[in-house]
């Protein structure tokens, strides 16, 4: 290992605050980084579900420059492990490493992460393909497991007629062109939010986001107070800083939609919307609506991704998008191998718990469908 790299393990809320500036210098040098490694988002999500005495930050320093980071948290379900900060609200996670480094910055890393570890698993969920943490990976010298985790769905960075040309047929095409002349008939209007007016507009964002999913089944995480005070506190400085546009949708002069889209170098993510119950009745396609949106974020930029994050919802394949599944890295030391081999078996168990649910439901439906051709 290079001699002037020194590792350090931080573990207390104050001098993770006080690494704002440094965190975010490394981030614009880690291509592969997502918007959830921002410090921002980091940091807020610690202030709203972080748990005293659990953090574990492993940095990497050449001198006073951090180089190399992996922000994570200890936790003792199911098993002993260090996990990403960020959880299950963030659709990827991480670690940093410069760009302009070598492979004796990751040896540093690993080197780093196997001494924080001690007793525990290294667990790295929801890996991008091309992440950062790929090369920890590879590096790593003890036990180590690979297995799939979350499916995303993501198109290229296109303008929004590009996109529409890709669809497969031509009937298809035209009705996308209808719902965007539907949209323009309407009136609706997009408007891009300052930094100082974020707090209100995602505020608005969350009574939409309620009314919308009103009697449905929802993500009960967005409606709770600490995610929206999460959001309020990373969202402001991320967009200051270029990670994250917010645009709220006008009709008539009431707003009837808030988008926020979270930006990368190399990727937009459209991250959460909230949109009135107005719009369904007026027949407005407020999936079309985000999407030009989204692109219309992205023209010129250079990012090469529009992604749709996580989730294999139906409506999101109307538009040919390639599935990107993410990993999930598992991480040991020889003393810690059988934790390693739990998780697997956990994971082995679940995998075939989900299958045998999918060949009842498909036998449930089959039933139904031979019961009622009978009758």
């Amino acid at each position: 290992m290079n001699p002037t790299y020194s590792t350090e393990l931080v573990s207390d809320q104050g001098s993770f605050a006080e690494l704002a500036d440094d965190w975010g210098a490394l981030y614009r040098r880690c291509a592969a980084a997502t918007p959830f490694q921002s410090h921002a988002w980091l940091h807020s999500w610690w202030l709203s579900y972080g748990r005293r005495g659990r953090l574990r930050l492993v940095l990497v320093r050449d001198g006073g420059e951090l180089v190399a980071a992996a922000p994570l948290m200890r936790v003792g379900r199911p098993v002993p492990s260090l996990v990403p900060l960020g959880g299950a609200i963030s659709d990827y996670g991480d670690v940093l490493l410069d760009d302009e480094r070598g492979e004796p910055a990751v040896t540093a890393l690993a080197e780093g992460l196997s001494a924080a570890a001690r007793t525990a698993l290294i667990d790295l969920r929801e890996v991008r393909p091309g992440a950062a943490a790929e090369r920890i990976y590879d590096h790593w010298r003890g036990p180590r497991r690979q297995v799939t985790d979350s499916v995303c769905l993501e198109l290229p960075a296109l303008p929004m007629d590009e996109l529409v040309s890709r669809l497969p047929a031509a009937k298809t095409q035209q009705r996308a062109r209808a719902k965007l002349r539907r949209l323009a008939a309407l009136g609706i209007e997009r408007q891009t939010v300052p930094p100082d007016a974020v707090d209100k507009a995602l505020r608005r964002l969350i009574e939409l986001h309620r009314l919308q999913w009103q009697g449905r089944k929802v993500t009960s995480e967005h409606l709770r107070p600490r995610f929206c005070e999460h959001l309020v506190r990373s969202v402001e400085p991320m967009v200051r800083s270029g990670d994250a546009v917010v645009t709220e949708f006008r009709l008539e002069d009431d707003v009837v939609a808030v988008d926020l889209t979270l930006l990368s170098r190399r990727l937009a993510g459209g991250y959460l919307y909230g949109a009135h119950p107005c719009l369904r009745e007026r027949r407005a396609d407020v999936a079309v609506m985000l999407l030009d949106a989204c692109a219309e974020h992205i023209r010129g930029s250079g990012r090469g991704v529009l992604s749709l994050l996580r989730g294999n919802e139906p409506y999101k394949h109307h538009w040919r998008p390639e599935t990107v599944v993410n990993q999930r890295l598992l991480l040991a030391r020889r003393h810690t191998a059988p934790l390693l081999s739990a998780v697997m078996c956990d994971v082995a168990a679940r995998r075939r718990g989900k299958e045998l649910l999918l060949h009842w439901k498909g036998w449930r439906e089959r039933k139904e469908r031979d019961g009622g051709g009978r009758s």
